[in-house]
């Protein structure tokens, strides 16, 4: 579930930024926008999944596990941006050939549904068997902590 809610906000992440550069510097290149925003999405990801969703799991020193996560994204941005690229230069659904807002929605179903879905369900995977491989490594978080009440709860002895 955690994987899911962390997913959810770096969609958003990505959507925002890929339509913050769609419509100002990378107008007329829509898989490099969608790209550059999956690599900030994925920046926020490793935080959110190293110290929320995979809390517990690990095994590995820092580096290497980011090294093999950079490695897992890497292969996640190119599954995500995959089907987007496919359908404008493979099946040309792109204007002029189709109209502004068949294109927009190609682009959107193919780059932030589809794409997400693959690349999701690969670093879901990945993250489990390579990243993070080892369960209940690392401590979970103390939630909550109240120390033990003895029923006797002694006193000092007093001089009468």
């Amino acid at each position: 579930m955690k994987f899911i809610i962390v997913g959810g906000l770096c969609y958003v992440v990505a959507l925002v930024f890929n339509y913050a550069l769609r419509l100002s510097v990378l107008g007329t290149k829509p898989v490099i926008a969608l790209t550059v925003a999956n690599i900030i999405a994925t920046v926020v990801s490793y935080f959110l999944n190293r110290e929320w969703s995979f809390r517990t799991r690990g095994g590995r020193r820092r580096h290497h596990e980011m090294l093999l996560y950079s490695v897992v994204n890497g292969v996640g941005v190119a599954l995500n941006s995959a089907p987007l690229w496919v359908a404008r230069y493979v099946f040309g659904i792109h204007y002029p050939n189709v109209s502004r807002l068949v294109e927009e929605i190609s682009d959107f179903t193919f780059g932030m549904v589809i794409g997400v879905a693959i690349a999701m369900v690969f670093r879901l995977w990945a993250y489990r068997v390579w990243v993070f491989p080892h369960d209940d490594v690392r401590p979970a978080p103390k939630r909550h902590e109240v120390p033990a009440q003895s029923a006797a709860v002694a006193t000092p002895a007093t001089d009468s």
